[in-house]
């Protein structure tokens, strides 16, 4: 109990260097608890989502398919069950505004893609259509209102009967925009009404647990081709826009949730086990006092154990009480941006704060045994004294006497301290150098992400892009006058085939002369797309040790390509932060008797009129499925930005509370273990304020000294930060500006006047009897 009194006395007395403790561990378990409730949640509520609603496991296209011949292929082998359906691209014009909206009909006894009614009904007579609930809430819809749609050249009003969600458009697009974007759902008996027949385009299907997957896909395409049905293509659930968003963003997430935390708990755990460290070196008297009582070793070394494991709890549960306020409100919201996802909820577990109480209590206590077990092996009378001053000997500088003349008494002493004292000033400097490199890293992490984001105006300098319907030949495509440049392209599934393993890919051919996409190395440097091979993403070069000049194979997925492997050439490394893929040109593709079917035309514009006049060209044209411009570039920019930005904002914020804490808290040290020769300075009649000024300027030269150590160790730790956040599917740059590390070193300099000013206090309180007192 006397031993508790005695904890409790000295966090009293110590309340600056507790808060600080708190806080740096409370900075760990935030984090944790924040990006793993994020990261589980999701993970959890996405993968009962898609099992409860049956989401498809390939969806065929059609250009028609009659119900009879829909239902042949419940008989292939690996089909569970298949449902018709019939689907089109319609729009909603609005007074200054057009909307696209994708119609589905909902097939009888449904049990593929089911709805989430979020209010009203499933539509049930031909006149009836549910809304998609995010679009009808940006356009005001409610329920019972006319709506009129304008599809296949024809305008259809609709009642709607009721508001859901629907699993298949959990992800509606890049930028989850549900103004200009959204989804509907007819009965069958309206499909007339909108065909010219009864008829279906669409097929969905639901694949047998554990049936290959491309084997279904290759059956399917064989009995459609068996039986001459109008087959224009298939999707797996796998390259679904919706599913393959939702399941990168899962994969994202769990990366942050276990690289940001480690780091910010091994930063932690040194800071941790430097502080106590010296705080259990600086009480040696009175350990010896309590070893004099005859308090047992154990007992001792349980008391200080105490310090650290109180600490941690108290720091992890307000991380986790801030992480409940703070995180996940935001997480929330941004999935809310992101996804639509009914009924979802972040609950933060209380179970979150044992990891970090567990974790920097452990540190904690090591730290209290290392620097505690000789210190228990001393006598009672030995440890009660001060530690015997070390041999000292004379500067180099003391050494030369015009040097050390003329440096004044103030910076002989700083010299002399820091210089006769190395152990310490290391100590000191390593808890700097470890805060600094946290702040390079937080602030380098954020400029990444900008540079994904801002990439792609360097990338796409095209102003439309128009995406035509499936078995659409460019020959067939009419264009409009006032085009100044144009060119094709295409976009297909793909794989990477490295020894055994198999990676999804996106392979994009586009002519050599497109100069309206852009291709640079990690550099910088522009590159040229020629015709004697493919250009590999970064993220793919680095994940598999991809070099120019290396021959690999490429496996063209779409069904059309029958599963097609080539070998090709490396032509060279082209780094591309967002949505990488492989370039090539035609005439490449051609060489391995594959014909270039393009499916997509980018344009420019000879001027801002002429662009207005091209756009409504396209949108009345019936061939076209989809038009893109620049705005919704920025947008997507804009998106990537935001949808990311606020975690390593919080990051940085993170990194300037955990580095102020470590900050104080070893200045605070230092000045306590100097307590009797700053009570000497104040007997000799040194004033506060420049005794301030010495330990303050020593401060600031250890934080000058660190701050240039911890340079190449930030480079270091912010590309391992990097390469474990990036994937084949995403590269994260790892280039640090110059300005970036300047940034975070005038950072480092202002938390240590900061905690300079908050000790002045503490300067001001020695009293210099009881401290000269202490060697007796």
């Amino acid at each position: 109990m006397i031993l508790f009194i005695k904890l409790l006395r000295d966090i009293r007395q110590s309340i600056g260097q507790l808060t600080a403790f708190v806080l740096v561990i409370a900075v760990g378990a935030f984090f944790y608890a924040g990006l793993t409730t994020y990261s589980d949640n999701l993970s959890a509520y996405a993968e009962n989502y898609f099992i409860e609603h049956r989401l498809s496991d390939v969806n065929v296209a059609f250009n028609s398919i009659s119900p009879k011949e829909a239902a042949g292929f419940s008989e292939l082998e690996g089909v569970h069950k298949a449902e018709g359906r019939y689907t089109v691209d319609a729009a909603q014009t609005f007074e200054n505004a057009r909307a696209a909206l994708k119609i589905h009909s909902i097939p009888r006894d449904n049990e593929i893609n089911t709805l989430t009614l979020i209010e009203g009904k499933a539509p049930s007579n031909k006149d009836e259509i549910l809304l998609d609930s995010h679009y009808a809430a940006e356009h005001r819809y409610q329920l019972g209102d006319q709506i009129e749609i304008s599809a296949n050249d024809r305008l259809v009003t609709f009642t709607v009967s009721g508001l859901g969600e629907n699993v298949e458009h959990a992800k509606k697009n890049d930028t989850q925009d549900h103004i200009n974007h959204g989804f509907a759902y007819i009965a069958e008996d309206a499909i007339p009404l909108i065909a010219d027949e009864f008829t279906y385009n669409e097929l969905l299907i639901d694949a047998e647990e554990g049936y290959d997957i491309d084997r279904l896909s290759q059956s399917v395409e064989a009995y459609s081709k068996q039986n001459k049905l109008q087959y224009a293509g298939q999707t797996t659930k796998e390259r679904s826009f919706s599913y393959s968003k939702i399941n990168e963003t899962i994969y994202n997430n769990k990366l942050m949730s276990r690289v940001i935390p480690l780091v910010l708990f091994l930063i932690e755990a040194i800071i941790l086990f430097l502080a106590m460290s010296r705080i259990m070196d600086s009480q040696r008297n009175q350990v010896g006092i309590m070893k004099a009582l005859g308090v047992k070793n154990r007992s001792i070394m349980l008391h200080y154990m105490g310090y650290p494991v109180l600490v941690s709890v108290i720091g992890s549960i307000l991380g986790c009480i801030l992480a409940g306020m703070v995180f996940v409100p935001m997480v929330t919201e941004s999935s809310a941006r992101s996804y639509s996802l009914p009924g979802i909820t972040f609950s933060l577990s209380a179970f979150s704060a044992i990891p970090p109480i567990l974790f920097s209590s452990a540190f904690g206590v090591l730290a209290c045994y290392f620097s505690g077990r000789s210190l228990l092996k001393e006598r009672a009378a030995q440890a009660m004294r001060q530690k015997p001053p070390k041999t000292m000997t004379g500067l180099f500088m003391e050494r030369t006497p015009g040097i050390w003349h003329s440096v004044s008494y103030s910076h002989k002493l700083i010299l002399r301290n820091m210089l006769l004292n190395r152990s310490k000033a290391i100590a000191s400097s390593i808890g700097v150098v470890v805060s600094t490199v946290l702040l390079i890293t937080a602030l380098g992490t954020q400029s990444s992400l900008m540079k994904v984001a801002g990439q792609m105006d360097d990338v796409f300098t095209y102003d439309l892009k128009v995406d035509y319907a499936a078995n659409v030949s460019a020959e067939s495509v009419r264009l409009p006058s006032g085009i100044r440049n144009g060119y094709w392209l295409s976009a297909m599934p793909a794989e990477l085939i490295i020894g055994d393993v198999e990676e999804a890919a996106t392979f994009v051919v586009t002519e050599k002369e497109n100069s309206l996409i852009h291709f640079y190395d990690e550099h910088g440097e522009k590159l040229l797309l020629e015709e004697t091979g493919v250009l590999v993403p970064q993220s793919y070069a680095d994940a598999y040790d991809i070099r120019k000049g290396d021959m690999i194979k490429i496996k063209l997925a779409a069904p059309e390509m029958s599963d097609k492997i080539a070998g090709m050439k490396v032509l060279d490394i082209s780094a591309q932060y967002s949505n990488p893929s492989f370039y090539t040109t035609p005439t490449y593709l051609e060489s391995f008797d594959i014909d270039f079917s393009p499916a997509s035309l980018v344009i420019q514009a000879e001027s801002a009129d002429e662009l207005e006049r091209i756009r409504g060209f396209f949108e009345q044209d019936r061939q076209v499925e989809a038009i893109s411009d620049r705005e919704d570039l920025r947008k997507s920019a804009e998106y990537i930005l935001n949808q990311n930005s606020f975690v390593f904002i919080l990051f940085i914020i993170c990194a300037v509370i955990l580095s102020f804490g470590a900050i104080y808290t070893i200045s605070s040290i230092n000045i306590y273990e100097r307590n009797r020769e700053l009570a000497t300075l104040k007997v000799l009649g040194y004033p506060s304020n420049k005794i301030n000024g010495l330990i303050f300027l020593e401060n600031l030269i250890l934080t000058a000294v660190a701050a240039a150590a911890a340079i190449p160790v930030s480079w270091y730790v912010f590309n391992l930060i990097v390469n474990a956040l990036s994937s084949t599917h995403q590269q994260i740059p790892d280039q640090l500006s110059a300005i970036v590390v300047l940034a975070a070193i005038l950072l480092s300099f202002a938390l240590t006047m900061l905690s300079n000013l908050l000790l002045r206090r503490k300067v001001t309180r020695i009293h210099m009897i009881e401290a000269l007192k202490s060697m007796d």
